[in-house]
Order: structure tokens, then sequence, then C-alpha cells
């Protein structure tokens, strides 16, 4: 086999890994990455590893054949690709929070006629606000959303949650659910034809471990 398969580190990781083993590809270089981001695999895949982020980059380039990354990303980002299967791990949601007690949204458009919002999914933030029928100032930040409506950046934040212990322990409530998101197998659009064997095969064994 010599696809390129693009690893996300980070959260998804570990799953990643099982989902691989699950699927009948060898593991065992990646278990011990270390800081090595290329492995190659004798009679088996190429890994590229790096940030869920640049999972799509890589893939839609054509530098890797294959991913594995979350729906937020796919929708931050839009990238041209195939998306081939939800891997059904990796579960959280995209959502509106801001702090508890009365909507602040409300208040702002009320007020002003838009609502302030920090995030790192502009592009989401954005087309919701944009969807509901609302005027959204966005703010971009790239660390602790949660802090900006504490220090009166934003009236709220759209970010990506799990538990919701974060946004419990820092007073704010989850106001809306934009979507749900999850890893997805995605697919370079070129090697999807070429190599359409190979990968076809690859999705009936995700499927399998999937259901």
């Amino acid at each position: 086999m010599d696809l390129k398969i693009c690893v996300p580190r980070g959260a998804l990781f570990e799953e990643s890994l099982e989902a691989l083993s699950a699927a009948g590809l060898p593991i065992e270089p990646l278990v011990n990455l270390g800081r090595k981001l290329i492995v190659e695999c004798p009679g088996g895949p190429t890994y590229i590893t790096t940030r869920p982020s640049d999972v799509p980059v890589y893939v839609e380039s054509g530098a890797a054949d294959l991913g594995i990354v979350g729906l937020d990303v796919l929708v931050e980002r839009q990238p041209d690709v195939y998306e081939l299967l939800d891997l059904g791990f990796g579960g959280c949601r995209m959502v509106w929070a801001t702090e508890a007690g009365e909507d602040p949204a409300a208040g702002a458009i009320e007020r002003f006629g838009v609502v302030r919002v920090a995030t790192k999914y502009v592009n989401v933030a954005e087309a919701w606000f944009e969807q509901t029928g609302r005027k959204a100032e966005i703010v971009k930040v790239n660390g602790s959303v949660e802090l900006a409506p504490l220090v009166d950046l934003a009236d709220g934040i759209v970010d990506l949650v799990a538990t919701g212990t974060t946004l419990r322990e820092n007073g704010l409530v989850e106001r809306e659910q934009i979507f749900e998101s999850s890893a997805r197998l995605i697919a370079n659009r070129a090697s999807h034809k070429l190599e359409s064997e190979a990968v076809d095969e690859l999705v009936r064994r995700f499927a399998e471990r999937a259901r």
C-alpha cells in the first residue's frame, strides 16, 4: 500500500490510531512517535502527522492521499476534498455560549444592532449569525476563548465543546447548538480516482469499525 495518510496530533490522535488499527493498518511506528512527523511503514502506508487544522491542507494539496479530521475543521476551512466517512469518534458540538443569566446577545442587538462574538471559527460564526438573521461583529482569538466574555471583549463565544466543563467552570452557558462534530475520513480528489481500489477498501474497513 503506497497511500499517504495524514493523522492529526492532539485530541483525536489516540482514537485515530485505534481506527487505523481496526482497519488492519500497522500503527506500531506511531505509538512512540516522539517528534517524528513522517513515518513510513514497509509494505504499508506512509503516515504524516500534523496539527488537526492543517490536515485538510495536506490532503487538498495532494501531499497526503487521505486524512482524519474533525468536521469542525472542514466546516470552517471548506477544503476542496472528498468527505468519505463519519468515523464515529471525537464527538463534540459547536455552540454559541455566553455568561449565565440574561442572554446578553438579545440586549446587545436591541441596543446596538450587533452582537460581538469571540471565536477562532470565524467562518462558522459569521455564517451562523447571518443564517439566523443577526448582525455579528467577529473578534478572532486563538487562545482561551472563554476569557472574552469575562473581560467584556465580546458578548459571547462560538466554540467547540465536548463535556462543557470549561464553560461551566468559567460561568458560561450554552445558548445555541450550531452543529455536532466528529472525526471524518477525507480524500484528495485525484487520489480518490487514481487509488480508487485501495481507498474504497479502506473506507469499507473503516465503516465496519464505525458501526
